[in-house]
């Protein structure tokens, strides 16, 4: 009797020994939240649900994640999202790489004007050393990265001209951000650049309470800018919205490991699938979306090579100052990536 209650403590013993030197998992929750600015009718948010899909679907239901479109958890503040993905407020999210800048700086690199050419010089940043730099900073910021994604080259709209030159942004109205940055390259255009969130954008292009704004095609078609008078684009891909797909590091960190490759290899899927489809009628040779925004009675400008130059050249002092403030040796790795791309 004595040697069974010796066993019977023996083994209650090393139980707690083993209880203490290995923690339980942290119990999942029944649904994560995932932050978006934009819904499944954009690219952006479709990216967002693609991943939350994949998720579901590869852990059996272990992971459920709910979306929230329009940065509704933050009553449609996008620049506090950052910090709210680090605090634990937002469990995932798709985010901008702008509307992050004001917390990370490093990510100003994608809004130097006229940095990135083409696609191919953004897939050379993302995709080569500066992505991986960049992942590395976000994650000594306190958020887990796992992919990229894209919301695309902004593009300038408006309701009063054909912007072809650096003149022809004297004294518009142009919604811009909430980016110093952007807000230092309309002044230098000449614009009169205002911040407001995408929600209040809206409404105002309506209104016309301001002229134009910058966006993707991909959001100003499925926007339908056009229904708001702005019947002037002109492309000139002046900066690029990279998109990353992140998580809080508590949240990776209750998940196991075999559920933490999932999710990450979800995440490379699905921003896979989301660039494709920001890039679909852009990239074709005939570039049939420019075609379908024309036939909406919009006139679409393409720059030459020498106008764009102009634009490059008007901007230049604000691309030096903050080349400095983003970090010298990132942005000199960003030109010799770009130089060096493959086409």
């Amino acid at each position: 009797m004595k040697r069974k209650n010796f066993l019977g403590l023996a083994l209650a013993a090393t139980a707690l020994a083993f209880s203490v030197a290995a923690p339980a998992q942290t119990a999942y929750k029944s649904e994560y939240k995932m932050s978006l600015v934009l819904g499944p009718a954009y690219p952006w948010g479709k990216g967002g649900e693609i991943w939350a899909n994949l998720v579901k679907e590869r852990t059996q239901g272990r992971i459920n994640i709910k979306l929230y479109p329009g940065v509704s958890l933050l009553q449609g503040d996008q620049t506090r999202e950052f910090s709210a993905i680090r605090q634990g407020v937002i469990d995932l999210a798709v985010g901008s790489t702008i509307n992050w800048s004001p917390q990370v700086k490093e990510l100003n690199l994608f809004s130097l004007p006229f940095l990135m050419p083409d696609y191919a010089a953004m897939d050379a940043l993302t995709q080569g050393e500066v992505g991986k730099e960049i992942f590395k900073i976000i994650d000594k910021a306190g958020v887990m990265p796992l992919a990229w994604g894209e919301n695309g080259y902004r593009e300038i709209s408006n309701s009063k001209l054909a912007i072809k030159k650096p003149e022809d942004l004297k004294g518009l109205k142009i919604r811009v951000v909430g980016s110093p940055l952007f807000l230092d390259t309309f002044t230098a255009l000449g614009a009169n650049p205002t911040q407001m969130s995408w929600a209040d954008a809206q409404p105002a292009l309506a209104t016309s309470a301001v002229d134009g704004q910058e966006n993707p095609i991909a959001i100003y078609t499925a926007a339908k800018l056009h229904t708001m008078a702005q019947k002037y684009v002109t492309m000139w891909g002046y900066v690029a919205d990279p998109l990353i797909f992140v998580v809080n590091k508590d949240i990776w960190a209750s998940w196991t490991p075999a559920d933490q490759a999932i999710v990450k290899q979800a995440a490379v899927d699905a921003g896979k699938q989301e660039i494709a489809i920001a890039r679909k009628g852009l990239v074709e040779a005939d570039k049939p979306l420019l075609k379908d925004i024309a036939a909406n009675g919009v006139t679409v400008t393409q720059l030459s090579p020498s106008e764009r130059e102009a634009f490059v050249k008007a901007t230049r002092p604000v691309y030096d100052k903050w080349k400095n403030q983003i970090g010298a040796n990132l942005v000199n790795t960003a030109e010799k990536s770009i130089a060096a791309r493959k086409p």
